[in-house]
């Protein structure tokens, strides 16, 4: 390949030291005759190095496809293993993206190298143009360290559910500089690793339980004990709620207008969301048919005529 990038220079070579020699064209007919002598020697040198040219170029891309489907075939192979080892599904994903392209950056060099490309200058190049692509693209190489970094201390899972970088969400996957969520409504948000770690993470599907905490409200003229052998009854009636730890029914504040309960049972954290949302209506329901109240703000209005 360099070779033929040199006959440009083997073309002012017609005689001893011709190519030292500037050309001057000083009529269409030098023009001419200069064109076709760069003809001449272009045609006899595609003559002699041709077939090999054509051999190195066929070959670089055999190498380069060859060399992929080999990379993937490996890194299908490794993920296997290491889901086999029981490590978990967001870190092999994460390793395999990184070894799977090293690998495709070996095998483009090979490909390279098979063209008759210097590979060594054409690293340094590689280099330093990834130094300046760096400085440029600070942002996404943060995302990619914080990306390392969720996967080496693993604030989160695949699957699980979390609140991160503003978005509320369960983890899908994550990839060299971004985590993939899915909304309850069903959205797919893409978040920057680095948003994810300069925030705050809950995450709310890390441990096996979660209390729910509701605040229930009754009136000052309502039977106090009826309400709360009620509420008891409602916590009691749900096979989603757990005994261990013991669910907390109590008397939490003289509101302004209402005798506050707190309602704290546990539940395992699959059911949070559901079991919540039943509890609130069934003590709704219940509050209506037996009479309790529930206060809300009200304000008297006092009008008075003026004669």
């Amino acid at each position: 390949m360099t070779r033929f990038l040199m006959l440009a220079q083997d073309a002012g070579t017609a005689e001893g030291d011709a190519a030292e020699t500037p050309v001057t064209l000083t009529t269409p007919e030098d023009a001419v005759s200069q064109l076709t002598a760069f003809k001449d020697q272009a045609i006899d040198y595609l003559q002699t190095h041709g077939p090999q040219l054509l051999v190195n170029i066929v070959s670089a891309i055999v190498i380069y496809y060859v060399g992929k489907i080999i990379a993937a075939i490996l890194t299908r192979m490794l993920g296997r293993v290491l889901t086999r080892a029981k490590m978990d599904d967001m870190l092999v994903r994460f390793l395999t993206n990184i070894i799977y392209y090293l690998l495709l950056a070996v095998v483009a060099m090979a490909a390279l190298e098979r063209l008759g490309v210097e590979t060594t200058s054409f690293a340094a190049v590689l280099a330093a143009a990834g130094f300046a692509i760096g400085m440029a693209l600070q942002g996404s190489l943060g995302n990619f360290a914080a990306g390392v970094l969720l996967v080496v201390f693993r604030p989160f899972k695949l699957g699980d559910t979390i609140e991160a970088g503003g978005v509320f969400g369960t983890v899908e996957e994550i990839a060299l500089f971004s985590t993939i969520l899915k909304t309850p409504d069903n959205r797919r948000v893409i978040v920057p690793n680095g948003e994810i770690t300069s925030n705050v993470i809950t995450n709310n599907s890390h441990n096996p339980t979660r209390r729910i905490d509701l605040v229930i409200g009754c009136g000052y003229g309502d039977d106090l004990l009826a309400v709360k052998s009620f509420l008891n009854d409602v916590i009691e009636e749900d096979p989603r709620i757990l005994d261990d730890p013991e669910p907390t029914v109590a008397v939490s504040e003289l509101g302004e207008s209402s005798v506050n309960f707190i309602v704290r049972p546990w539940v395992k954290s699959e059911d949070y969301f559901t079991t919540k949302c039943d509890l609130t209506e069934r003590i709704k329901l219940g509050f209506d048919q037996r009479g309790f109240n529930f206060p809300f703000p009200s304000r008297d209005v006092y009008t008075h005529a003026i004669k």
